[in-house]
């Protein structure tokens, strides 16, 4: 199966915008769900723990958005997932998230700064939480 590219079929406005909402800008991320990009305000809900979110995600036809948010929570069976349906570029992206250099690299390299950017908006947010969390293995 050959690549897909997930996050770069958005413009990068949106993606820019989705950084965002990691910061708590609650402006863009109603927008985003209002403006058919309910995926994108989801997926930024699952990354900042809501597994309703996640289940949104998987019932509404997003399942790599839900597996995605799992493997930037370390889960190896959803980045086997992903690789297995060929997302490759989000697989380094969530290793970037998970501060791998080599990701974060690869992505600077293929023209993807845009993804370095919201790797380090999901990181603030993630770095500054103090939270306890328990998810459902994908």
């Amino acid at each position: 199966m050959g690549q897909r590219f997930l996050l770069i079929n958005y413009e990068p406005k949106l993606i820019m915008a989705l950084g965002e909402t990691f910061g708590g800008n609650d402006e863009i991320y109603k927008w985003l769900l209002k403006n058919g990009y309910a995926e994108l305000a989801a997926f930024s809900s699952a990354v900042r723990g809501s597994t309703d979110a996640d289940d949104w995600l998987l019932k509404n036809g997003y399942p790599e958005w839900a597996a995605l948010d799992y493997a930037i929570d370390k889960d190896e069976k959803a980045r086997a997932w992903l690789l297995k349906f060929g997302y490759e570029v989000e697989v380094r992206f969530a290793d970037c998230c998970n501060k791998k250099s080599d990701a974060k690299e690869w992505l600077i390299n293929n023209d993807m700064k845009l993804l370095v950017y919201l790797a380090d908006k999901i990181n603030l947010f993630r770095d500054s939480m103090t939270y306890d969390y328990h998810r459902k293995p994908f």
